[in-house]
């Protein structure tokens, strides 16, 4: 058989499909036609990708949470959202999610100027507020009053784009959670059922740091969830997080969990950190899914990219299979995409990340500002999008991808 492209020599690796050797990929037409073995490629490909044996060829990487419908705030004012390439192909990433960054009323965005724009595929989630984040930079919340919903507009533009709008976002922040917590939770909800979508939302109070009220509707939310619906943010230090007073996880969250809702760790500029992350992983609770909640700022201050914070669940002692899994088979999982995406397979749309994994004294900061180190880290090499061959920028930092080095 003849192959578009060979990706040779690599060491291929889908925990979920139980791929861990070293060998070749055939890619014809944008389809993986071959897995495996050696392939020939002087008589059988136009292209041919040559790797070492220590470089990982995974599948295409998936986001969950990132923030890419650019162009929907103001330069330089209240500028938030990444162009969607930065979070996604540019930095190894095949698929990435926008987590509720406009709501039915600017969604227009989306169709208009960035659906069939990008090499990255995209997908969203419709914030259950009207007009979204475009606050956020300037402090101000999502929504002020449950008011603020227009319900019959998001379930209106769900209906209008359901191949783009793959979910509903709630954010429990700022003032509105003390009187009206419950209230949104509830039409949340309601958004969600009545577009037959799953639900996330975001624990932990950035805006007010609401310690009384927080933590009490955090439980009364994972009461609320159904299966297939995801908590983000939940290795938060704020008010809110899944952890009790005395630093156990509250009961709350293993009914959930056991009902098949999603958690995902989302980092953003405020969301994780380190001794919370341990402590839950001291408890048996690990996130299902890594993710960036990627945006302008975040890329250049403390976020950087997906490998980066795949390199920081290293050095927090979880496996390289636990890394790769998160984010590609669950994350999949998470998307309710898990037959077309996050797995390397004969007859699926090539979407393959290939990765290094570098031994090191590596140096990591929390969103807390604690530092924290390890000895391995994870750098993008190359990008397979639909067979279409792409090449990582230079990197979130001025030395490239690798993090800091730890000179201690």
């Amino acid at each position: 058989m003849a192959h578009d492209l060979i990706i040779k020599g690599g060491h291929i690796f889908d925990p979920g499909q139980g791929l861990d050797a070293v060998g070749d990929i055939g890619v014809t037409d944008g389809v993986i036609t071959s897995i495996g073995g050696s392939l020939d490629a002087d008589g059988d490909a136009t292209r041919v990708m040559q790797l070492r044996d220590d470089q990982y060829v995974v599948p295409g990487l998936i986001d969950v949470h990132t923030h890419f419908m650019h162009g929907s705030q103001t330069p330089g004012v209240n500028w938030q959202a990444s162009p969607p390439e930065i979070a996604g192909v540019l930095s190894g990433v095949t698929t990435i999610l926008d987590a509720g960054t406009v709501g039915a009323w600017n969604f227009g965005i989306f169709p208009l100027y960035l659906e069939g724009k990008t090499k990255t595929r995209l997908t969203c989630f419709l914030n259950i507020g009207r007009v979204g984040i475009l606050g956020l930079p300037r402090a101000q919340p999502d929504l002020y009053h449950p008011d603020e919903i227009d319900m019959d507009g998001t379930i209106k533009a769900a209906a209008e784009f359901p191949d783009a709008i793959r979910g509903i976002k709630l954010r429990l922040v700022g003032p509105v959670i003390r009187e009206h917590g419950e209230e949104l939770i509830a039409r949340a909800r309601e958004a969600a059922e009545e577009t037959n979508l799953p639900l996330m939302v975001h624990i932990g109070d950035t805006l007010t740091g609401d310690k009384e009220k927080a933590p009490d509707l955090t439980r009364h939310l994972l009461n609320m969830l159904r299966g297939g619906d995801i908590v983000t943010h939940v290795c938060t230090a704020h008010p809110g997080g899944v952890l009790d007073s005395e630093n156990r996880l509250v009961p709350e969250l293993r009914d959930a969990e056991s009902k098949g809702v999603f958690f995902d760790s989302a980092t953003g500029r405020n969301n994780f950190n380190y001794e919370i992350s341990l402590r839950l992983a001291d408890q048996g609770f690990h996130p299902h899914t890594i993710s960036t909640d990627m945006s302008t700022p975040g890329r250049r201050e403390i976020v950087y990219s997906l490998t980066e914070y795949m390199s920081k669940f290293l050095a927090m002692g979880y496996s390289f299979e636990d890394v790769i899994r998160m984010t590609t088979t669950n994350a999949a999982q998470v998307l309710g995409a898990e037959d077309t995406l996050g797995a390397l397979a004969v007859g699926r749309e090539a979407d393959i990340s290939i990765l290094d994994r570098v031994t090191g004294k590596w140096e990591f900061e929390d969103c807390s500002g604690n530092l924290f180190y390890g000895d391995q880290a994870v750098a993008p090499v190359h990008t397979v999008r639909a067979g279409e061959m792409i090449s990582p920028d230079w990197g979130p930092h001025p030395w490239g991808w690798l993090p800091k080095q730890d000179d201690r």
